[in-house]
């Protein structure tokens, strides 16, 4: 497996940031502490959308900045759901066979694309990101208004569409890549390959 310098920049700094707050907030978690919990996965959630927009608007967008974020990513996905299990479990229990099927599904696409390309999260997709933000909207709605069954089953369809796609856009890439734009995409690149 390659070494990757990470560049030290504001983008970097903020995804590092989210990985060095996972200890505690897991201790809140364990606690009991729901309110500084989500307090801090609200923070999390932002610095989130933070450091993508910085790394494009300063044009800091790295390989290194893009690993490290979806590692971010892929931490704050765990501690969100158990967060969800330890504090809001009377409002899944009813629903939480598609709870299940979604963690299910977003662990396969991660380990499959560890396992395939050494690499733990997904292709920056514009399904990804745009799930990214719904899943973002659900936990925030969820822990500071309330449950909403409707916002619930658009953020675990968003998941399994999203999930869906990067594992078959892993299948389908020939090496590691990032910046994916999407399935779509991808089959449209490799249609107009087979021409040339």
């Amino acid at each position: 497996m390659k070494q990757v310098q990470i560049p030290l920049n504001v983008p970097n700094a903020l995804s590092l940031y989210r990985l060095f707050s996972f200890p505690f907030i897991l201790i809140f978690i364990f606690l009991g502490h729901e309110r500084l919990f989500a307090f801090f996965i609200w923070f999390n959630l932002t610095t989130d959308i933070l450091d993508g927009w910085i790394a494009r608007k300063l044009n800091q967008v790295s390989d290194a900045g893009i690993m490290l974020d979806g590692l971010a990513d892929t931490g704050t996905y765990i501690l969100a759901i158990t967060g969800m299990f330890q504090f809001k479990w009377p409002d899944i229990q009813p629903y939480v066979t598609w709870f299940i099927i979604f963690v299910f599904m977003l662990l396969s696409a991660r380990i499959y694309t560890l396992i395939r390309f050494k690499r733990f999260y997904g292709f920056q997709t514009y399904g990804g990101k745009t799930a990214a933000y719904i899943h973002g909207i659900f936990f925030i709605v969820l822990f500071f208004f309330g449950f909403y069954k409707w916002l619930y089953f658009l953020m675990i369809i968003s998941g399994y569409l999203v999930f869906a796609e990067t594992i078959v856009i892993t299948a389908i890439l020939e090496k590691e890549r990032s910046n994916v734009k999407g399935l779509y995409w991808l089959l449209r690149e490799k249609k107009l390959q087979k021409r040339i």
